[in-house]
């Protein structure tokens, strides 16, 4: 079976303008594609960014980029686009890179980014997406799990990558900036590379992509996707979200996440349209929205807190008359954030759901508006066998019943499902049992067959649009000397949905205080990345455990449930918040 013809198709239904007509078109096509025979080679860059869209689109525009804080502006075709692509490619051959080789990105919202992910998608490397918010200390783990071959970066992040590479006796093939340090190539260098390039020949499960992602009891895992699970697998987005060729998308996400090869690469560039980078470093909201409206976005995808802050504003400032989609991903959003948005907007913000180890599983797609059920986020997509399951893995039929939401794999194997844990057999057989993948994500379904989220199985903390290991943040807290023990959980929040809770036991010699507080807090913005710093800590003189002394953690967020119901603060609590010196700390 030959993908261009399949990505044709996809691009033919979302023009398709009767919605119950397009759902049906959307049934069959998952429904054929499930069970097709993929070819056994496959270079999504080559195949179908440049023999399609470069060939068919090239004058249209694949990327537009703005600089939110001084309007600069750049702009890129898809010819464009990919003959940088192919310049970056060029070069990191010449340092003897090859296909299977590390490819670390830690680079803000640029253009460059774009360029650097192409590259590697052609060249057969594989990316390693890396947020610019890491500390030296989380960049140290990542190149001790997996060296890197290649690592382009911004400048601001360089003494950090080189105090980690000696840390760990490691030295790249290639080592490139985004503007000039000693011992790194500025990224101008490329430019004088040609702009035509050979595509590495790629099998179809080749991995292609390692995305370092929160695990409950240990470090990060390293989700491994391959040459078609994101490529092909996110035709699910793309169909959820409804884009169009032609049409204009933005996504309010940051590289180095899951998300953004979601929503600023895949959905846009595998039906043609224009994908949109704002690069900001603090947001403002109104610059945001003045921004959207200039460039006249179509489609728009936020997480539930920046949905939160845009509504705070007047909307009837801002010219959204282009816009058609909007999307929210993270937890449900209130029936007051969707109401305002779609007075001033004229579209429904439709909530959808997936993981790193998956493309879209679950969503409102466009034919949901209108039938939408505030709170749901919809029904599963076609591409994915999507069931409940009790604790011991028994399919639950009945509504309004909480279980485990679960990928089946012996009616298919959903295209846009991971393949396993780099290098992690252990986690990749406790994800994947009796012919089923397990999410560690819980929810229902009521009668009428919308799906509701509980949360999460696990003790993962959801905060905005993170995801959080507790074992992490705890690791970082027992390095200080005041403490003996640590227990973090997610502690309910209207806005974030959690925060970052640790509960604290001392070692002797200490008491509790709110100057030891302020020096746990700056201990662990100095350690974690923005995201995974607590912002409330306990000090206790224990904690739950089970006879076998793990802890309880289950307890904890129940005590933390029912403390915030009646909104009581322990004799021993401190905010981040209360700390105005810790304001000008976090990244």
């Amino acid at each position: 079976m030959g993908l261009e013809s399949v990505y044709r198709e996809a691009m033919a239904l979302n023009t398709i303008e009767d919605m119950a007509q397009r759902e049906s078109a959307a049934k069959a096509f998952f429904e054929k594609l499930n069970r097709s025979e993929l070819p056994a080679q496959f270079n999504w860059a080559s195949e179908i960014f440049e023999e399609l869209h470069v060939r068919e689109r090239g004058d249209q525009w694949a990327l537009i980029w703005t600089d939110l804080a001084t309007d600069a502006e750049r702009r890129y075709t898809y010819r464009e686009l990919a003959a940088n692509g192919n310049r970056f490619l060029n070069f990191v051959r010449k340092n003897d890179v090859v296909a299977g080789n590390n490819l670390y990105m830690l680079t803000p919202i640029v253009p460059e980014t774009w360029f650097a992910s192409f590259a590697g998608i052609k060249g057969g490397l594989v990316s390693v997406p890396t947020a610019t918010t890491m500390t030296e200390r989380e960049i140290r783990f990542r190149f001790e799990a997996y060296p890197p071959d290649v690592i382009v970066a911004f400048e601001g992040l360089t003494d950090l990558v080189d105090a980690a590479l000696e840390q760990v006796n490691c030295a790249p093939k290639a080592k490139i900036v985004l503007g000039t340090k000693d011992g790194w190539v500025p990224y101008d260098q490329i430019e004088a590379e040609s702009a035509e390039a050979q595509p590495a020949e790629v099998g179809k499960d080749d991995i292609l992509f390692c995305f370092f992602t929160s695990g409950t009891t240990g470090l990060p895992k390293r989700v491994g996707h391959s040459a078609t699970s994101y490529p092909v697998g996110h035709l699910s987005t793309a169909l959820v979200q409804g884009l169009a060729p032609g049409d204009v998308h933005h996504n309010l996400s940051a590289p180095g996440w899951a998300k953004w090869a979601w929503s600023s690469f895949f959905a846009p560039f595998n039906l043609g349209a224009t994908a949109t980078g704002f690069n900001f470093t603090a947001l403002d909201t109104d610059k945001y929205l003045a921004a959207i409206a200039k460039y006249k976005v179509n489609s728009f995808c936020a997480p539930p807190t920046a949905w939160r802050a845009f509504v705070g504003l007047d909307l009837s400032r801002y010219d959204f008359s282009a816009m058609k989609y909007s999307l929210s991903a993270g937890e449900p959003l209130n029936p007051e954030v969707i109401d305002q948005w779609q007075q001033a907007t004229a579209t429904e913000i439709r909530d959808f759901y997936g993981q790193t180890e998956s493309t879209c599983m679950i969503g409102n797609p466009p034919w949901m508006e209108g039938r939408m059920r505030f709170g749901s986020f919809g029904y599963p997509s076609p591409m994915y066998d999507v069931i409940l399951t009790d604790d011991d893995g028994r399919e639950v039929t009945e509504p309004d019943v909480t279980g485990h939401i679960v990928i089946r794999l012996n009616n298919w194997r959903a295209l846009g499902l991971f393949h396993a844990y780099i290098d992690d057999p252990d986690k990749t057989r406790g994800a994947f049992r009796n012919d089923m993948y397990f999410t560690g994500d819980k929810a229902s379904f009521d009668a009428d067959g919308y799906w509701w989220f509980v949360g999460r199985s696990d003790d993962v903390i959801k905060s905005s649009d993170y995801r959080v290991g507790p074992f992490e943040v705890e690791s970082a807290l027992v390095e200080h000397p005041s403490v003996m023990e640590a227990a973090v959980v997610g502690s309910p929040d209207p806005q974030r949905y959690q925060l970052v809770k640790a509960y604290v036991i001392l070692a002797n010699g200490y008491a509790p205080s709110k100057a030891l507080a302020l020096e746990l807090f700056q201990h662990t913005i100095e350690a974690l990345a923005k995201f995974k710093i607590p912002r409330i800590i306990e000090f206790v003189e224990e904690l739950p455990k089970t006879i076998s002394g793990k802890i309880r953690r289950v307890e904890l967020r129940e005590t933390e449930e029912k403390k915030k119901q009646g909104q009581a603060v322990a004799a021993h609590e401190y905010f981040y918040h209360q700390f105005p010196e810790l304001s000008s700390k976090t990244r």
